[in-house]
């Protein structure tokens, strides 16, 4: 077998240990982890390209110009009567996943973001089990580096610290914090600017040295199918070419397509809410209606202003520094975030008739814990149309998610205003000085919000009694042997930060579950 397949084409059916439909963040580590044995046949179906050597995709700071290109599924947003109905909702397409197309800001998850997740029946998902995989993660994860911070961004971040009396703290990942300004940490090289993504950390060291390892990229999965005992073991795929094949999982198969595709997969395999399926012609496999339910996502809003020159040039990926305070002081996490732009993010606001300014910057107020609850469902029971998402955006009953945004608008001019941050600021562009009331700010803030493209929680965890999980505690599918679901969609309800980190020590612990080794010991101060 080759370690890798361009094409990924095949001729009749092969058989494999294990089959992972996604090379993703989560595909990633675990076709690594399970690769490690040379007895265990392992192959990955990706639907982009390889990342390797492509500079474009590797350089960090580049990751604007992979929105909307030829390596984005760019799924759209359904009707939002309280949001932003324009939002893409950007899906990579390329080995690695969005560890390949994001940011790569990295934050281990709050102690409290697992309790949430035992609280709701995941056992054995607990801060003491999963945070010492922390020292498994192979990628490089560092605060950004001196020759990367900006000198506007250090502005930021003292102005911030100054205006709302929150540390100013050097690594977000040292300890847990409640509050604080700083820069982030990222999965990169500073030296570089080379992604530390999970296709670099862990494939591209041994893609070409295990030839127990095939990769087929631009390779699409689009059903799967059962044997003559009525096991899920094979994947329909649809190859570069146009051609389509079967791919056949001897032990398991691992569904690692995220948020998106994970669920759109199973919908199109018969397994979801039966009368939806039926109702497109679908034949119904198994009863399942958490699949597609619980869709969240971190929502934000910006303030844009102009500076009065251009900036200095030197940035890691534009958006280096961050914000975070805790409105409700009985509670041990942030529940307010912001990230600071170096430059000015207008796609939202020009549609709004805002101007772009020449050169600016923007905060962008940030829900950790939004309260509205989305749903994903198939439109067709074509496999080549997009699945309808609809996010709910600020639909919350108690308005929670609608007044932190506000909130977020009114404390970033606080920052705004206070130095040394406002001395290069020339004039606030996006709402503007005079849109002040409440009212105005929320019908602002929501028409502007936007999506830090971390969509999660449709494939959701739980306990073997809760009704709408879809996996369970192992991540086995439920109802189903031989099938496991790792990434983002597993969350039962969304980490407060940046889920990147997440997603990896889930893949982790899942390479755990699947080949029964075990878990890293827990030290002291893991919570």
């Amino acid at each position: 077998m080759n370690a890798t397949d361009q094409n990924g084409q095949d001729t009749g059916e092969n058989g494999y240990d294990y089959v992972i439909v996604g090379g993703g963040t989560a595909g990633s580590v675990l076709a690594a982890r399970l690769s490690e044995d040379p007895d265990c046949r392992v192959c990955v179906i990706e639907g982009g390209p390889s990342d390797v050597g492509d500079e474009r995709v590797l350089r960090l700071r580049n990751w604007i110009n992979l929105l909307e290109s030829e390596y984005d599924y760019g799924y759209t947003t359904t009707e939002q009567p309280r949001g932003n109905s324009h939002i893409v909702h950007s899906r990579a397409r390329v080995l690695g996943g969005c560890s390949s197309h994001n940011t790569l800001i990295s934050f281990l998850p709050f102690p409290q973001d697992l309790d949430e997740w035992v609280g709701m029946g995941c056992a054995g998902w607990d801060p003491m089990t999963v945070l010492p995989y922390r020292r498994r993660l192979r990628n490089t994860i560092v605060p950004v580096g001196e020759e990367d911070r900006n000198p506007i961004a250090r502005d930021f971040v003292t102005a911030a610290a100054e205006a709302l009396h929150v540390p100013v703290v050097e690594d977000f990942n040292r300890r847990p914090f409640a509050d604080g300004a700083g820069f982030f940490s990222l999965a990169y090289d500073p030296a570089t600017n080379t992604r530390s993504s999970a296709s670099v950390a862990y494939l591209h060291p041994v893609m070409d040295k295990r030839p127990n390892l095939t990769l087929k990229l631009r390779t699409w999965a689009y059903r799967l199918e059962s044997d003559e005992a009525g096991r899920l073991t094979r994947v329909r795929v649809r190859y570069a070419d146009g051609t389509t094949g079967t791919v056949r999982a001897e032990r398991e198969l691992l569904l690692c397509a995220g948020a998106v595709d994970t669920p759109r997969l199973l919908l199109l395999s018969g397994i979801g809410p039966a009368d939806d399926l039926a109702a497109l012609g679908i034949d119904v496999r198994a009863d399942l209606p958490g699949v597609g339910e619980n869709l969240l996502d971190h929502p934000e809003s910006v303030i844009v202003w102009e500076t009065h020159e251009p900036l200095p040039p030197n940035s890691a990926m534009d958006s280096d520094a961050g914000l975070f305070v805790r409105r409700d002081t009985a509670q041990p996490r942030p529940d307010l975030m912001w990230h600071f732009y170096q430059v000015p993010f207008t796609v939202n606001t020009e549609r709004l008739g805002y101007p772009t300014p020449p050169h600016g910057v923007c905060m962008t107020p940030n829900v950790p814990r939004a309260r509205s609850v989305g749903r994903l469902w198939l439109r067709s029971a074509d496999p080549a149309a997009h699945p309808a998402l609809d996010f709910r955006y600020f639909t919350d009953p108690e308005g929670y998610d609608e007044r932190t945004i506000v909130d977020g608008l009114r404390l970033a001019r606080e920052v705004a205003d206070t130095a040394p941050l406002r001395g290069w600021l020339k004039r606030e562009i996006a709402p503007g000085p005079g849109v002040t009331s409440d009212a105005e700010l929320s019908e602002y803030g929501r028409r502007v919000a936007h999506t830090v493209y971390h969509p999660a929680g449709t494939c959701r965890m739980g306990a073997a009694d809760d009704p709408t999980a879809v996996v369970d505690p192992l991540l086995r599918l439920r109802g189903q042997e031989g099938v496991r679901v790792v990434d983002a969609s597993v969350f039962p309800s969304m980490p407060s930060i940046n889920p990147m980190v997440t997603v990896l020590l889930v893949a982790e612990r899942a390479a755990d579950l699947i080949t029964g080794r075990p878990g890293p010991q827990p030290e002291g101060g893991e919570r």
